[in-house]
């Protein structure tokens, strides 16, 4: 990834998650904070540098000035206001919209070739209102969307199944929150379907250990919050992920949120699905066999943001 330049704006606890995350991984050859707290832009910007002898070679940098994101390949946004205890994802959409609506611009201003990843919460509705705000074309601006909320899903399933979590290939689609879809109909454990998997001789994938893994991977967000104020290490890892699928131009299918032209018959909303992710951002969306009751459930979860959506003017 030499010579390709990250740029992440808001340097709070996600922020410089995903600066570290992405400096130890070796996801850029240069990365750059941008936070309008210049005394907290250059502490990080301080720490991360003081262990570059540890990791691949990156150029570090931050200021309190939105130029220093100019000339990135892409752009990060993780500013906006912090979700508390209590406190849904869609709670935080008109203050984070209106962030996003000034901003975006301003960002592709000064990284015009610039893919731009929003992780900012409510990501799908952000997302939504970024993409609008600046015409983009298909995918140039997308989300985090359920990337983080699928490998916690697989982790669960994981542990229940006995095997390393590699082994596990799971995902959930629709909106990154409460009313997400994990599916069932599609996971397998080494090639062995959910409803097929057995351990010690029986089927260990019941309806209420599926509802109950369901509810852990819609909540766990919320218990992490309360416990320590906010979710940034995963997260943080899952966002380098995705840029080094972009900076690789790996065609890497992940559960990204991108505004949505007909898959599953959704249009008009940014929502979660199996996206090939390349150095175009989130390019083909894949239309994965869904069950009755996930199909209901993905039309509903574009219902829910939809309705967000227009609430709030977008």
């Amino acid at each position: 990834m030499r010579g390709r330049k990250v740029s992440i704006v808001g340097a709070g606890s996600v922020g410089t998650a995903i600066a570290y995350a992405c400096l130890i991984r070796g996801s850029a050859g240069a990365l750059a904070l941008f936070d309008t707290n210049t005394a907290k832009v250059r502490a990080e910007i301080l720490d991360l540098n003081h262990g570059s002898q540890f990791v691949p070679p990156c150029r570090v940098d931050g200021a309190d000035d939105i130029a220093v994101t100019a000339g990135s390949d892409v752009v990060i946004v993780t500013a906006g206001a912090k979700q508390h205890p209590g406190q849904s994802r869609l709670d935080l959409a008109a203050a984070n919209v209106l962030m996003a609506q000034t901003l975006t611009p301003r960002l592709v201003e000064q990284s015009p070739n610039a893919v731009v990843l929003f992780v900012t919460n409510p990501v799908d509705v952000v997302t939504y209102a970024a993409t609008r705000a600046v015409g983009a074309g298909p995918g140039r601006i997308f989300g985090s969307g359920t990337v983080l909320d699928s490998s916690r899903f697989r982790y669960l399933v994981a542990q229940r199944a006995a095997v390393d979590v590699g082994n596990v290939h799971a995902v959930v689609i629709g909106e990154h929150g409460d009313s997400e879809i994990a599916l069932w109909s599609t996971l397998s454990v080494g090639g062995v379907r959910a409803d097929a998997y057995r351990l010690d001789g029986r089927l260990i994938f019941d309806e209420a250990t599926r509802a109950a893994i369901g509810a852990d991977v819609v909540n766990a967000a919320y218990e992490i919050i309360a416990g320590k104020g906010a979710t940034n290490l995963a997260i943080g890892l899952a966002t380098a992920r995705i840029v080094e699928a972009v900076l690789g131009d790996q065609h890497r299918v992940l559960p990204v949120s991108r505004v949505q032209d007909g898959a599953h018959g959704i249009t008009g909303v940014a929502l979660s699905l199996p996206t090939v992710v390349s150095a175009g951002g989130a390019g083909r969306v894949l239309e994965v066999e869904l069950s009755p009751a996930e199909h209901d459930g993905l039309h509903r979860s574009a219902h829910t943001l939809r309705d967000i959506q227009e609430s709030l003017g977008i």
